[in-house]
């Protein structure tokens, strides 16, 4: 071997040496993102869309929220995003179905009742019978995740069903974890100006060093992060903040709102009758409402993710922030807070009653984007189940409209939220046929329609009205009449009726229902004098028939009321149609289990009808007796004549 070749083997050698030595010191691999990212659901209860300080548009907020106002920095802020209805509970099991709340007949918080005036002499109307509860075989979101390969979990409020706790209960729908202590929003006792926390090692409530109390609630829900950081997960963190009571355990943070407010402690504690924001108790509760947001989004940037090693959780976690109504203005006399320019608040389908605040962040979102889209808390069950990879359910209607292309795209394009046919959606429907407002409404582009039911001798509420929000010919909606201030029903007739047309066509798609005229209404109603009366009632076997004698009203439509646990603390009514035979005789099936029963017959003026006759609501709240007290049992004999 000579020399030239000795320095050829020598120098391949070297290279091999040093082609080794480099790959070792090449950087291992970047770790891939999770494929399945974690979500998280805050809903707050009854937050106001001007209860935030990055909300407001006119008068500034005295209320303090720079923990929320730094989270709409890091994605998307939507000005136009409305809950699903003005109350909590439907919003709720409507975020939870995907399905509207007129369509699940599940349209206010106390439902599973007959239909029945709150006052039967006072109220010319009653609200039609509505669900007391989420269906079970609804496949709620937490089912489907968990399908997928997620963790599900629960923190805080449910009140899915007639109650707190009766059926169905959060594991019923899918969760794999839940708990739902009340923490700070537990009622203080004698009243809220005692039983402030401390720094006393034994108290529940210790204040942090800020100044705040523990609140159990909060953190519950991080405990729920803590214990499934490492797998992908779905918390629901429903806080109690703010509903009433309003209160707050801090003294020291509502002693720096009646100061900064300028206003004085009442002498009655229960008490509040200042105008606007100006309740320090509910202040005060807007900012621990902020600072355990402030906590968990903390956690959130500052924990590694096991998943992801070199990031953090928040890089691939969707966080959505809103409220399941709009904030309530007043309850039980006092004074609460103030939507304003918003008209109106919770239990009102007027923009104050479900126009919410929504803030959506996590992967692929952009930061500091304020976003005039319309969107509703009927999107929140496509877009997660898209943002999680999953597939919607063939056979389920959808209500509402996956989102996740306009938060990862342009989120001030409305042309990214697209119905099932392809076409930008620019129509959105509520119906609340209960409490006072009996209403529904539909909004149509820069439009909105409120339809009242409670018209007939009610000169303080016209049939139909028109409002014109926004102005949106230049391409940006632009603000009009975001008040409410202006019925234009009379000036813009046609759209009005075209409005009111497009509303029913809706509602009739979804099988509303809708409030009935009160036949024992002390005054003047027409054709009151019409309704028909039961003659007799009869039960054969599973057979319920009433016989009835009209008096110029054709009966057109009847219904069997029943419940299978009659008597039993959550006591529950369930609706089915009955049958208009010939000879004035309506028939019914009992279903199987029935316990009590209740026959309706409306007629052709909306009139309805009940047999047997039944107290109105206040009564059986004041008394707190049971309908099923008043209603046929099933063991009475079988034939009974009417007196």
């Amino acid at each position: 071997m000579n020399i030239s070749h000795l320095k050829v083997i020598i120098s391949i050698i070297l290279l091999g040496l040093g082609g080794g030595f480099l790959q070792a010191q090449q950087p291992p691999p970047e770790p891939i993102r999770p494929e399945k990212p974690n979500v998280i659901l805050l809903l707050a209860d009854s937050l106001g869309w001007q209860d935030l300080k990055c909300y407001d548009i006119d008068k500034p907020s005295a209320m303090e929220t720079p923990n929320i106002d730094a989270l709409a920095k890091k994605g998307v802020l939507f000005r136009q995003a409305y809950a699903a209805g003005p109350t909590s509970s439907p919003s709720r099991c409507a975020i939870m179905s995907g399905i509207h709340p007129a369509r699940a007949q599940r349209t206010h918080v106390l439902g599973g009742i007959p239909a029945v005036p709150y006052n039967r002499e006072h109220h010319r109307m009653m609200p039609p019978w509505h669900s007391g509860r989420m269906l079970e075989n609804e496949l709620a979101l937490p089912h489907l995740l968990k399908q997928n390969g997620y963790t599900t979990g629960h923190a805080g409020k449910w009140h899915m069903g007639m109650d707190h706790c009766s059926f169905p209960q959060p594991k019923d729908q899918g969760f794999d974890w839940t708990r739902s202590n009340l923490g700070i929003t537990a009622a203080m006792k004698p009243n809220r100006l005692t039983g402030f926390a401390t720094d006393k090692k034994d108290d529940r409530y210790r204040l942090d060093a800020q100044g705040f109390a523990r609140d159990q609630n909060n953190e519950d829900a991080l405990t729920f992060i803590r214990e499934s950081k490492d797998k992908a997960f779905f918390l629901y963190y429903a806080t109690w903040l703010a509903h009433y009571p309003i209160q707050t355990r801090s003294k020291a943070l509502l002693d720096k709102y009646v100061k900064k407010l300028g206003v004085e402690l009442p002498a009655n504690p229960e008490e509040w009758k200042g105008e606007g924001q100006t309740n320090p108790f509910y202040c005060a509760m807007i900012e621990e409402l902020d600072y355990y947001i402030g906590q968990l989004t903390q956690y959130l940037e500052s924990t590694d993710d096991p998943r992801w090693p070199g990031h953090k959780l928040s890089e691939n976690t969707y966080l959505i922030l809103t409220s399941d109504s709009g904030g309530m203005e007043t309850i039980f006399g006092q004074t609460i807070t103030d939507n304003y320019p918003l008209d109106r608040g919770a239990m009102s389908l007027m923009e104050g009653g479900t126009r919410v605040p929504l803030i959506i962040t996590g992967p692929g979102i952009k930061s500091g984007v304020d976003s005039e889209v319309m969107v509703n808390g009927l999107d929140f069950y496509p877009t997660i189940l898209s943002l999680a990879g999953a597939k919607k359910p063939e056979g389920k209607k959808l209500d509402g409209v996956d989102i996740s292309a306009l938060l990862k795209g342009d989120a001030a394009n409305a042309s990214l939220v697209c119905e099932a046919h392809g076409k930008p959606r620019d129509t959105m429907v509520w119906h609340f046929p209960n409490s006072v407002a009996l209403e529904s409404a539909i909004r149509i582009g820069d439009y909105k329609l409120v339809r009242n039911y409670d018209y007939i001798r009610n000169p303080s509420s016209p049939p139909l009205e028109l409002y014109r929000l926004y102005n949106s010919e230049s391409g940006k909606p632009q603000r009009v009449d975001i008040e409410e201030a202006k019925n234009l029903a009379a000036e813009m007739n046609d759209r009005a009726v075209a409005m009111n047309k497009r509303l029913t066509e809706i509602l009739a798609e979804m099988g509303a229902s809708f409030p009935y005229l009160n036949p024992h209404f002390t005054y003047e109603l027409p054709k009151k004098e019409n309704v028909p009366t039961i003659l007799s009632q009869e039960l054969k076997e599973q057979t319920a028939q009433v016989i009835y004698q009209d008096h110029g009203a054709k009966v057109t439509n009847a219904h069997l009321l029943y419940t299978t646990n009659g008597g039993e603390p959550f006591e529950e009514w369930f609706r089915i149609p009955a049958s208009i035979m010939p000879e004035n005789k309506v028939v019914a099936e009992l279903p199987k289990g029935t316990t009590h029963y209740v026959i309706n017959l409306i007629d052709q003026n909306n009139f309805l009808v009940s047999y047997p006759d039944l107290p109105d609501s206040e009564t059986v709240d004041k008394d707190k007796v049971k309908y099923s007290k008043f209603a046929l049992a099933v063991s009475t004999p079988t034939k009974n004549k009417k007196e």
